[in-house]
């Protein structure tokens, strides 16, 4: 868990908050047969009381999925609008299934506006699961109207389940705070948000599914603006594999309902800097627990690459770090090598003279000025055993510095993938 602290001291976690801790919101999650399994919840929804602001960020791969694109329709050219519900399938990606595809996603946003009483384009959808497996409409026709008869406060539990592919567990956050500005005083503000994500991991944009909801005002083009920053700083310094997904999602609602009538919060205001705060925290929240569950993890793996040329290349240095095999295996192992640490720097493409290079390992100091420095075995593997390894190499190159988070590499992933489709 990060510490919020850093942040600010008036930001408090919510007890067991989820996607549904703010104002304005009801979820839910039920089996409608995506998946063989009856017991798998496998379709969610998300929707606000009333049409409200929505943004959202998707995927940078070509090969993107027919919710992605439909998603996008529906938003419009600067990714955002007003938006009803989400609709959220997992068991199928319907990812490479050609128009038939779109049409059931557009489909899809027909039966669920007839149902929620508003426009098609005020519907989001998103799905996860299997690549290249057509996918029918009969499911959402039978689906929806059941999920909707469950719609409650307490749902937003079994929708962040429903999204779960091979996640070992849901990831759900929310935190609150009372905000400090005159405009707004007196009003307590909540972000919430649930995701999913295991594997195929390297997001080049957003996460793998996400949905983040807030009760501040905030209009649809200054929403989009603060996921897009969010995004940028968190879901886009996560990488499992390298591999980014096909269906990637990250969405963001506003209801407005903790302050009614007021103006909305605008950019270059504290208010707007107390908000962008709080979905900083439950967007790195969400997406360290993204990391941590890679799949087969059994470490969360914190690069942090200091003094380099820029942030730019600082990022490009940590994500080799990250995305290393050798790098991953042996924190697998436990085995405190440094060398493949700098191999994985060296071969970046960031310029840095390796003689100016330090780096640490469980602030262990394993390598100076290029060189080994002597340590002790024993208590390296002691450290190793904490479920959060945290690697930190200093190139001496200038000011950049960027963060990234991954996970080990372990048998199981093999496993895992190897299984996938079966």
């Amino acid at each position: 868990m990060i510490d919020i602290n850093r942040f600010d001291a008036t930001v408090r976690a919510v007890p067991d908050g989820g996607v549904t801790s703010a104002k304005g919101f009801q979820a839910a999650g039920v089996h409608a047969g995506f998946r063989k399994n009856p017991d798998r919840l496998d379709l969610a929804m998300l929707v606000a009381d009333e049409p409200c602001a929505g943004a959202g960020v998707f995927t940078t791969n070509r090969f993107c999925a027919a919710p992605v694109t439909v998603s996008r329709e529906n938003l419009g050219p600067e990714g955002c609008g007003l938006v009803r519900g989400v609709v959220i399938n997992s068991g199928n990606a319907n990812a490479a299934t050609g128009e038939m595809g779109i049409s059931v996603a557009r489909e899809t946003c027909e039966v669920a506006s007839q149902v929620l009483a508003c426009e098609p384009n005020q519907v989001l959808v998103a799905s996860t699961g299997v690549i290249g497996v057509p996918l029918a409409i009969d499911l959402f026709e039978t689906g929806i109207p059941e999920v909707c008869d469950v719609l409650s406060r307490a749902g937003g539990a079994d929708a962040a389940r429903a999204i779960m592919t091979t996640d070992t567990h849901p990831k759900e956050y929310a935190v609150s705070y009372e905000t400090e500005t005159l405009e707004y005083v007196g009003s307590t503000f909540t972000v919430g948000g649930m995701c999913k994500g295991s594997g195929m991991i390297m997001p080049n944009m957003a996460t793998m599914i996400c949905c983040i909801t807030t009760d501040a005002p905030v209009a649809p083009q200054t929403l989009h603006r603060l996921l897009v920053g969010a995004v940028s700083q968190t879901f886009n310094k996560v990488t499992v594999d390298s591999d980014t997904s096909t269906n990637d999602t990250c969405i963001m609602l506003a209801s407005g309902a903790a302050a009614p009538g007021v103006r909305p919060i605008e950019e270059n205001t504290d208010a707007y800097d107390e908000l962008e705060r709080a979905v900083r925290i439950v967007c790195e929240t969400l997406a360290r627990a993204i990391a941590s569950d890679g799949e087969g993890a059994s470490r969360l793996v914190t690069v942090n690459v200091t003094g380099a040329p820029t942030d730019e290349d600082a990022d490009t240095a940590a994500r080799a770090v990250a995305n290393s095999p050798l790098v991953k295996t042996a924190i697998a192992g436990r085995d405190c090598n440094w060398g493949r640490i700098a191999m994985a720097l060296g071969k970046c493409g960031v310029t840095f003279d390796q003689r100016d290079v330090s780096i640490d390992i469980m602030d262990i100091p394993v390598c100076r000025d290029g060189l080994t420095v002597p340590f002790d075995e024993d208590e390296a593997l002691r450290r190793f055993e904490a479920p959060e390894i945290i690697i930190t190499a200093d190139l001496g190159a200038g000011d950049g510095s960027a963060t990234v988070w991954t996970c080990d590499l372990t048998h199981e992933y093999v496993h895992i993938n190897g299984d996938y489709r079966s």
